[in-house]
């Protein structure tokens, strides 16, 4: 329901007239199309009321044939609905879809799903950079990137957005989706040239870290400016000042951290009233992280009748809940086996059973003798203060990033990173949270994860884009558990289980009689040197997380001896001194 003053005198049903925000438009309704231009009879067909069953399974539609709901309209090319809702945009009457192959039999070989609403035929995919009708600039910037075809999820997400759909893609990391919405974007930029001057950024794009937020930025300058179009990255950690004289330059694509853009709206310093093209990435994660509120206020702030695209590595049920209340009759794209936890393919994994001091020494042996040349490595550890002693290890080998770092360091040591300078980068999973680094080709697991997710989550940081990688990890003899877990995941992706590991897994979690999982006494002395350990005149970071209970208890109900509680400011903390 769009909030703001409505009217619909002298207008065609369903179209009505629209005051909100400062601004005056044009909405349908029905289609939930917007427009500026005031509407004639007959300007766009009628869609489907809100039905998000499809969403669930059972009773969704996937579209890979024909379909008459509509008689004589072809959803295989740009109908002018998607144009009218930007604005009115001269298009390329000569773009065809599909034209290598059957749309049908692309999605089939590209493990493509597509779910709708009843009645509405999805576009085939784009199978060419050339299929797009994209400006010839936009193209040229595409050839000194060195790409030569689409990705999936990019082939089969640019038709549904042009044609201003809401859009669900639920694909891995790594396929390709920053372009798959940012091409999108800069169309309804380039539509919307001729409409009223925007009171701010029309393209905004929401992304859960501030890492992940400036690789967007990275990409988004690559090929935006080659076009005329700016951008500018908001996220927190740096200063407020540069970013505010970036806003106030008025770039037309603004991409940001929730924490931070929500600081700029409520100051006044940005203004989303333009913001008919609204981009979650990484949806899954920002709520993981417990930023739904922050979205929530961030599209209150956004005009009702937007688009608004949903990009997820997953699609469990708290994500479904959110997309569905935020979005309009969305057309999902999957790529892949999105239901079930798969590792990718392309990806040689290695469990050797291993522990204590021996596993720093296999570590360096590991490192030495690479799988693939040059060595460009990640190690995972489950503590800063195992991050910071296996990097002093390494000497000029290895670089750390952790939540301790400042955000100049962590930038300083990610750009080495990536060009290669240190060729490995030591990290939590918190602070390599939304690194996308190409050409990374091992990934280390120097402490196996708490939960499985996070084992195929960090292993995929290597083997993206069609590349091949290798990912080595470490498991205790105590965690039988996760052992039993990781087996499926082996199998599924091709890999080889060694009898050792089935014999952790039958026998499950020992670690010394920790009971329930089988690994708690060992997991506990670790815990006890994680983050719950803070040494004396330093708080927990922001972004590592809290755990609880690692400390020893002295038997017997006396009164505990040399032992000072300190409160610090996260929920009081308590340390032994």
């Amino acid at each position: 329901m769009v909030q703001g003053t409505c009217s619909s005198a002298g207008l065609p049903p369903p179209w009505q007239e629209v005051h909100a925000e400062g601004l005056t438009y044009f909405w349908n309704t029905e289609t939930n199309a917007t427009t500026y231009d005031r509407p004639v009879a007959g300007m766009a067909p009628s869609k489907p009321a809100n039905d998000y069953s499809y969403l669930g399974g059972a009773s969704a539609v996937q579209n890979t044939g024909a379909d008459d709901s509509f008689g004589a309209l072809d959803y295989n090319a740009p109908p002018p609905d998607a144009y009218q809702r930007a604005g009115g945009l001269e298009i390329n009457t000569d773009v065809k879809y599909g034209s290598t192959q059957s749309g049908e039999d692309y999605r089939r070989k590209m493990e493509i799903t597509v779910k709708a609403p009843r009645g509405i035929q999805t576009p085939d995919p784009q199978q060419t950079f050339a299929e797009g009708g994209w400006p010839q600039q936009l193209l040229d910037a595409v050839t000194r990137a060195g790409y030569t075809s689409p990705t999936p999820i990019q082939a089969q997400s640019w038709p549904i957005a042009l044609q201003g759909y809401d859009l669900i893609s639920v694909a891995k990391t790594g396929s390709g989706k920053t372009v798959g919405y940012l091409f999108p974007g800069i169309m309804h930029i380039r539509a919307r040239a001729n409409g009223p001057r925007p009171v701010g950024p029309t393209v905004a794009v929401l992304a859960p870290t501030r890492e992940l937020a400036t690789q967007i930025q990275e990409e988004t300058a690559k090929f935006g400016r080659a076009i005329g179009m700016f951008s500018v990255c908001l996220y927190g950690g740096a200063p407020k000042g540069m970013q505010l004289r970036e806003l106030r330059s008025g770039p037309q694509i603004a991409i940001a951290t929730p924490g931070r853009l929500n600081d700029f709206l409520e100051s006044g310093a940005v203004n989303l009233g333009s913001a008919t093209y609204v981009v979650l990435d990484e949806a899954d994660r920002m709520l993981d992280m417990g930023f739904e509120p922050q979205i929530r206020k961030i599209l209150a702030r956004a005009p009702p009748a937007r688009q608004t695209l949903f990009f997820t590595a997953t699609w469990p049920k708290a994500v479904v809940r959110v997309a569905t209340a935020i979005l309009t009759n969305p057309i999902q794209v999957n790529i892949g086996d999105t239901d079930s936890l798969v590792a990718n393919k392309d990806i040689s994994q290695v469990i050797e059973v291993c522990g204590g001091f021996q596993k720093q020494q296999r570590l360096m042996e590991v490192l030495r003798n690479p799988p693939a040349q040059p060595l460009k490595a990640i190690v995972f550890c489950s503590t800063k203060r195992m991050c910071d002693q296996i990097g002093r290890s390494m000497g000029g080998m290895g670089a750390v990033i952790h939540g301790d770092k400042e955000q100049r360091e962590r930038d300083y040591i990610i750009n080495q990173f990536k060009s290669g300078r240190v060729p490995v980068l030591v990290a939590t999973d918190v602070a390599a949270r939304g690194l996308d680094i190409k050409e990374v080709n091992l990934v280390v697991n120097f402490d196996f994860p708490n939960q499985i997710e996070d084992y195929v989550h960090r292993i995929g940081r290597t083997g993206r884009a069609g590349n091949k990688g290798h990912a080595h990890s470490f498991i205790e003899p105590g965690e039988g558990n996760m052992a039993r877990k990781l087996i499926p995941i082996l199998r599924d992706a091709g890999q080889t289980v060694s009898p050792e590991i089935q014999e952790m897994a039958t026998r499950g979690g020992g670690g010394g009689g920790g009971g329930g999982d089988g690994d708690g006494r060992r997991r506990r002395r670790r815990r006890s040197d994680g983050p719950d350990r803070v040494p004396p005149g330093r708080a927990l970071a922001r972004d590592e997380p809290r755990r609880w209970g690692g400390g020893r208890r002295r038997r017997g109900g006396g009164r505990r001896r040399g032992v000072r509680r300190r409160r610090r400011g996260h929920g009081g903390l308590s340390e032994a001194g």
